[in-house]
């Protein structure tokens, strides 16, 4: 009878992984479960395919195919910018209308993409868990969870709320949610699914790296993942047994994303979208975000490393920004079309990066490397937007949508996100005849509002007060 290591060896052999089981017979029986469960998830000759290609682009020079790509780039040309008439208007207000039914109809499901530390914002724990709210701390995950309760109340249907995680995060996930009872949701509406993970490798040999004698260097596959983590996990057949047709996606770092927005939910249905993106105009032409364009008649995004800031600032014949629509990574996917994008594995393409990585050599001692020296592999969900047969771009309000948390100081950073979410609710405030002082914060949870109409409302019928939503003394 053939011993499991004799079995792996023969999987090994054909791409010279063997040193994998180099400390096989000094392994507790789980943890020899553990590698080989791990082994046999990884496809070798996918690995294998990808590097090889990556070198053969890097060869074939592939800066002057990236600088061709860019410089056949277009602003992208069906765009649904900001209203500015009252025609314009009329449709927000259908589209929105149609995005509200399907809410009410239980079309409608949420997508977070949660997989991130909080490490770059000296935060030991789940990106999700961080407090931001200007006045209570509300961690993200709470605000995201609160208007997700306030949609189920305005429109009275179920919206499934799911959660990716990493294998990082997804623990502390778990049980943060546990220990907050879950934000008052029903706790069967909530679903925590773990995106996959990714061999690292040697950049020069292609050996797979170890992290010690008993496991596998990985890395997660990126939220490009999510497609296959969604088939893997049973998920997209449950979203489809339970009537769900659209899926709402956004990542876990932006406070101020309309979740579920029916606005955009509808001109998307409206549309026949396969996939929508909100976009928003960057600050300036050298804004660190990717931008949509059109290249060779297909949307796609250039991230803001591959431009000079002269190609970032380069202008059309009308003197616009070329590179301008930059991306939210607020998105609707039809479920269907993740549905095309998980048949055969999945359709999204595998990307490299030279990473450092640290490991044990082949005497089982650890390396600390001082400079890249490994092949990591991910998946970017936005390559799926030249596969949709119909893809949309929205322009999005940019002070009311787009306020992330990315950076520990300066831009896009705690304390301008908490400003921004100040200054929202200060605006509604002051729209409903309240302006508050100077240096009061403000802060409006979703239960109490969704948006200054709704606020307008309950002040005036003495449903909410002023001093509700303020530090005020």
């Amino acid at each position: 009878m053939t011993s499991t290591k004799e079995q792996l060896l023969e999987r090994l052999k054909p791409f010279g992984q063997q040193h994998l089981l180099n400390w096989w017979d000094e392994l507790s029986a789980d943890q020899q479960n553990a590698l080989a469960e791990r082994i046999q998830q990884i496809d070798f000759a996918l690995i294998e395919k990808i590097r090889q290609a990556a070198g053969n682009k890097e060869a074939a020079d592939g800066a002057a195919d990236s600088a061709a790509r860019i410089e056949s780039a277009a602003a992208p040309r069906s765009v649904v910018l900001q209203p500015t008439t009252d025609a314009e208007r009329n449709q927000q207000q259908n589209d929105t209308a149609l995005g509200e039914q399907l809410l009410a109809d239980g079309k409608v499901a949420v997508i977070t993409v949660a997989g991130g530390q909080g490490s770059r914002l000296g935060f030991d724990a789940p990106k999700g868990m961080f407090p931001i709210g200007p006045v209570t701390d509300r961690t993200l995950f709470q605000i995201f969870a609160e208007q997700i309760a306030a949609r189920k109340k305005r429109h009275g249907g179920q919206i499934p709320w799911l959660i990716m995680t990493s294998a990082a995060t997804h623990q502390p996930t778990v049980d943060f949610f546990q220990q907050q009872n879950h934000f008052g949701l029903d706790h069967a509406t909530i679903h925590f699914f773990q995106q996959g993970s990714l061999p690292a490798v040697d950049a020069k040999t292609g050996k797979v790296l170890m992290a010690d004698k008993a496991s596998i260097c990985l890395s997660p596959d990126g939220h490009g993942g999510l497609v296959t983590a969604l088939e893997s996990s049973g998920l997209l057949k449950q979203l489809a047994d339970a009537g769900v047709e659209q899926i709402f996606y956004h990542q876990v770092d932006n406070p101020t994303v309309i979740m579920c927005d029916p606005a955009l939910i509808g001109v998307h249905r409206r549309r026949e979208s396969q996939l929508t993106t909100n976009v928003v105009k960057k600050s300036s032409p050298t804004e660190k975000m990717g931008v949509l364009v059109d290249v060779n008649g297909r949307l796609e995004i250039i991230e803001y490393s591959e431009l000079t800031e002269e190609q970032a600032a380069k202008e059309d014949e009308s003197g616009q920004w070329i590179f301008w629509a930059g991306n939210t990574a607020i998105h609707v996917f039809a479920r269907t079309f993740f549905e095309e994008l998980a048949s055969d594995g999945c359709r999204l393409e595998l990307h490299v990066a030279n990473k450092k990585v640290a490991h044990i050599d082949q005497h089982g001692q650890p390396v600390e490397p001082e400079s890249p020296n490994a092949n990591k592999f991910e998946r970017f969900i936005f390559d799926a937007l030249p596969l949709a047969k119909n893809a949309l771009i929205v322009e999005g309000n940019r002070d009311r949508e787009f306020n992330p948390v990315k950076n520990a100081d300066g831009s896009d950073s705690p304390a301008t996100s908490r400003a921004a979410l100040n200054r929202i609710g200060r605006e509604w405030l002051a729209k409903a005849g309240h302006n508050i002082p100077d240096g009061t914060n403000v802060e409006i949870s979703p239960l109490i509002a969704l948006d200054e109409d709704e606020l307008a409302t309950k002040l005036s019928d003495g449903t909410v007060s002023v001093s509700d939503l303020t530090d005020a003394d």
